[in-house]
């Protein structure tokens, strides 16, 4: 129930005691505050960590051919090993209960022109599905599709900076290329959420860079998406599998490290978000420590505070205050310092959060931010603390009789 007469001596008492009141409401404002700017830099480090190894899609397994090192079944160490369209295949029919899509990925480097414009650029030769496993983004035009694989076209998606490089403001789609003297026409302009690095990719279909090179069937690497529903334990079962079918094809000695390198990508983003998490938590910890600093300032003011009023405390049971209006007198005080302050605190906390966006992107902390129930529940467990910290006082000096507290000096 309202009581305008206790709310009235509230705020003379705040009004007399102003440096008190400012000391009391800054600890708690700054214990918020600082646990809320703590929060919100670890996610923006697990932000961070999504931006590194989450632009490309993460339920992939790449296999690229390497030399072996151990004799096995006739064959001499150190003996190349070859991927060719046949693998991709095979892996089509041996594994369609994990598999979600393949492609291929040929790489190569050469001079690109158009007009009196060039440069060198890195060429992909690849899949339709490439599109997925790199997520990839088009800007303009289309992406490399199965008719363009069966017929070898000569058709050519080039990155966004290589756009901005080679044709400057011109649109480029339509327009015809020359990478390493052959002509290409230009079908699509993609982006890349990985960065400039991305964006200067050319991809042309790996058909066509396997007829230009003498029309072989061979690949450099494979890329295949294993279906999201397996989840991290069944893409570990599918990596074996597939490790144990390709050393069996290609006559790898079962414990032969270097035949064969694959990359789970599953894997390595399983262990990329425990160490986010670890540093979150880290950070988190010493947020919480901030947050118990400030409940343990609140509390040694507040002892302060019913200490310096116990004179006043005496007067006002002498003239007939029972205990439990002395104790909601100090209890209302406190939380109200404390709901306040802490409001202060948060709304000052989120706004420095929103305001920072990408400014400490070089100390690997992007978009920092807290979310809406994290910041509303430090805020309450710091109110319940801080009526805790006035409750345990007051009840204490309710408990005094009224001729000893008018002795207090």
């Amino acid at each position: 129930m309202f009581n305008r007469d206790r709310w009235q001596e509230i705020f003379e008492t705040i009004r007399k005691n102003k440096l008190r009141t400012f000391l009391s409401g800054f600890t708690v404002a700054l214990g918020i505050f600082i646990f809320i700017i703590l929060f919100g830099f670890g996610n923006g480090l697990k932000n961070t960590f999504q931006e590194f190894f989450l632009d490309d899609a993460t339920n992939t397994i790449s296999f690229s051919p390497g030399k072996t090192s151990i004799p096995y079944d006739g064959f001499k160490s150190n003996r190349k090993i070859e991927f060719k369209n046949e693998d991709i295949a095979d892996i089509k029919e041996q594994f369609p209960f994990f598999l979600e899509y393949i492609t291929p990925r040929i790489s190569r480097s050469a001079v690109v022109k158009y007009k009196n414009e060039f440069d060198n650029y890195s060429t992909r030769a690849v899949g339709p599905a490439h599109q997925f496993a790199e997520k990839t983004i088009l800007m303009k035009g289309r992406y490399i599709n199965e008719s363009d694989i069966t017929n070898k076209t000569k058709y050519a998606v080039i990155g966004r900076l290589v756009a901005r490089d080679l044709f400057k403001q011109e649109n480029p789609l339509g327009k015809f290329i020359d990478i390493g003297n052959i002509v290409f026409k230009v079908i699509g302009v993609f982006q890349d959420d990985g960065g400039d690095r991305e964006e200067r990719y050319i991809y042309i279909p790996f058909t066509t860079r396997q007829l230009l090179e003498k029309s072989n069937d061979k690949v450099d690497q494979i890329i295949l998406a294993f279906k999201p529903q397996i989840g991290h334990s069944g893409s570990l079962v599918f990596e074996r599998k597939l490790r144990e079918f390709f050393k069996k094809k290609k006559a790898i000695a079962p414990k032969d490290p270097n035949g064969i390198r694959i990359r789970n990508r599953a894997d390595q983003l399983k262990q990329n978000q425990q160490f986010a998490n670890v540093l979150q938590l880290i950070v988190t910890f010493v947020g919480l420590g901030t947050l118990i600093a400030g409940i343990i300032g609140i509390s040694n003011i507040m002892v302060f505070v019913v200490k310096e009023r116990t004179k006043e405390l005496g007067i006002r049971k002498a003239l007939g205050a029972t205990p439990k209006s002395v104790i909601q007198m100090i209890l209302q005080e406190s939380i109200f310092i404390t709901t306040l302050s802490g409001i202060i605190g948060l709304l000052i906390g989120v706004f420095v959060l929103k305001s920072i966006g990408v400014t400490l992107k070089d100390y690997f902390i992007k978009n920092p931010y807290i979310d809406t129930v994290t910041a509303l529940f430090a805020t309450v467990i710091l109110i319940i603390f801080g009526g805790i910290a006035g409750y345990i006082p007051a009840k204490r000096a309710a408990r005094i009789k009224p001729i000893v507290a008018l002795r207090d000096e």
